[in-house]
Formats: structure tokens, sequence, C-alpha cells
């Protein structure tokens, strides 16, 4: 049968593959950016000991390749009670992945905030969670913009790897369209115009955030 063919008949497997990476990407960004920037504030304002200790939890998750992270939730927390099915363990396993790059991109924002913007707030007798609220964030928010954007596309991408653990995501759908009608250029074809359809919106909104960020601030 035609590989094209084969695709479109297909296409109600794809889609919900499609829709199990949204899913799985948007709920680790729903989860993974307050705690990131929780991680930022941690590692800029903590007491020291506490700082070190949470950036070498961070250095290390950082260091561990997803792929073994994703083993380790799926396989090895059944061990210590926990166990998830696959789609709850990709999107812990996506979760804590991505909060640890998070936490070192907001940190970076945080650190080229201007300072005399805070004592400026001081000044004016802002508390600290006001101070946060409307001088840090929406300054990091639009700083970390690009880097950010970069982070959401690299989640898609490692939630491929997801299918290691059965999640029927969208590699998972393309692999199992392939395997089932012998074609095995088309199906991994149109995965990937899926997923570069899904950057490109990632990149779309980053340029916005861009542009607003010239308006602002020059």
């Amino acid at each position: 049968m035609n590989g094209l063919l084969v695709v479109w008949e297909s296409r109600d497997v794809f889609l919900w593959g499609a829709a199990n990476t949204l899913s799985l990407v948007l709920g680790c960004l729903l989860l993974s950016i307050p705690v990131g920037i929780l991680g930022a504030v941690v590692l800029t304002e903590a007491p020291a000991p506490l700082r070190r200790l949470f950036g070498e939890v961070v250095d290390l998750l950082r260091c561990v390749p997803f792929l073994l992270l994703a083993y380790v939730v799926y396989y090895g927390l059944p061990e210590l009670g926990l166990r998830l099915d696959p789609w709850w363990a990709g999107l812990m396993s996506l979760t804590v992945y991505t909060t640890a790059y998070l936490a070192e991109i907001f940190r970076a924002a945080f650190l080229a905030v201007a300072p005399d913007n805070i004592e400026a707030a001081h000044a004016f007798g802002l508390s600290r969670s006001l101070i946060y609220r409307r001088i840090i964030l929406p300054q990091v928010a639009i700083t970390a913009a690009p880097v950010i954007g970069n982070q959401v596309i690299t989640t898609i991408r490692d939630s491929a790897l997801l299918m290691i653990i059965t999640v029927q995501e969208l590699t998972f759908a393309a692999n199992f369209v392939s395997a089932n009608h012998f074609t095995p250029f088309a199906p991994f074809a149109a995965a990937v115009g899926l997923y570069l359809l899904m950057s490109f919106v990632v990149e779309a909104g980053v340029r916005r955030m861009e542009r607003v960020r010239k308006v602002r601030y020059g």
C-alpha cells in the first residue's frame, strides 16, 4: 500500500499520538515552570548550605541522560512501592528533567535583572512578593523567553524517548503504523512533520516575546 495512503488511513493514530505528546509537554511545563522559578529563588537567595545542596541536585539531574531517568522512574520506583502507569511515569520524568534546566535558566535571568530596579522598588516600600510579581518576574520571563523556547523544543524532542516505556506518544504511533503496515518511511516522515509543526509554533511564540522585549526595553 502506498505510504501516504497508509498515513492518511492511520491519521487517527497519529492524532492520538500527537495529542499525547502535547498533553505530556503542556503538563510538564505547567509543573516545571513554577517549580523551576522556586528553584531559581533557592539558587540565588537561600542560605549557602541549602544553595550548594540544591545546586548539586540540579547539576546531577542535568548530567543524567533523559532515557536513563525515564527507566529509573518507570522501573525503579516500583521497587520502592510506587508504581506508575507509563503516561504518569513519562510526565514525572519530563517534569523532573525539565525543572532542573529551567531552574538554571531562571537563575541566570534573575541575575540579569538590573539591581537599580529592585532598589527603586524597595525605596517605594514594595514588599518582596510584590517586587517579584511586578518587577522581577516580568523581566525574567521576557529575558529568558528564547532559552525557555529552546528548552520547550528540547522537551518535545525528549518526549519521543518515552516510547521505550510504552508511552503512546507520537513516535510510538509512527512505530505502530510502520510495524503494522510494513511501511518504514512514510509514518516516520509524517511524525517528523508533526514535530516540526509543534516546534514552529513554539518559535513563533518566542519571536513574539522578543518583539515585546524590544518595545519595552529597547
